[in-house]
């Protein structure tokens, strides 16, 4: 029997297609501003998931048109705020294992109360930001 070092989700994202298979997306420096320019494909009908560790609070607000997004803490804490017909709507996840969902078409953004990790699966298609 031979032994397989585990893959970690801050260096090997994935995408998980709607034939149920996933692909590995390895993270560098290029990967954010290739997935912006489409350079790694359109996630018709496909699923991003992703794991990220931030600081201070989100420059932008967020919104996939295609899908719903689960955004799950990790560690450290967080405000993610929903923007929603009756106002904003704080989500406080507190404890490792609480998550948010974020309905389709919700812009969405957060605050982070101390250094967070979040893991997000993320309907890619058509995601758009804005300026907070």
């Amino acid at each position: 029997m031979s032994n397989q070092p585990a893959l970690q989700l801050a260096s090997t994202y994935l995408r998980l297609g709607p034939d149920g298979m996933a692909e590995k997306l390895p993270v560098g420096p290029d990967f954010w501003p290739n997935l912006i320019a489409g350079k790694l494909g359109d996630f018709h009908h496909e699923y991003l998931v992703t794991m990220y560790t931030f600081d201070q609070n989100w420059p932008s607000w967020e919104i996939h048109p295609n899908g719903d997004e689960i955004v799950l803490l990790i560690s450290g804490a967080s405000d993610l705020i929903l923007e929603t017909p009756q106002g904003n709507q704080v989500i406080e996840v507190r404890q490792p294992g609480d998550y948010a969902f974020v309905p389709k078409g919700t812009w969405h953004t957060a605050n982070p109360l101390q250094q967070t990790t979040m893991l997000f699966i993320t309907a890619g298609e058509g995601t758009r930001n804005r300026a907070r």
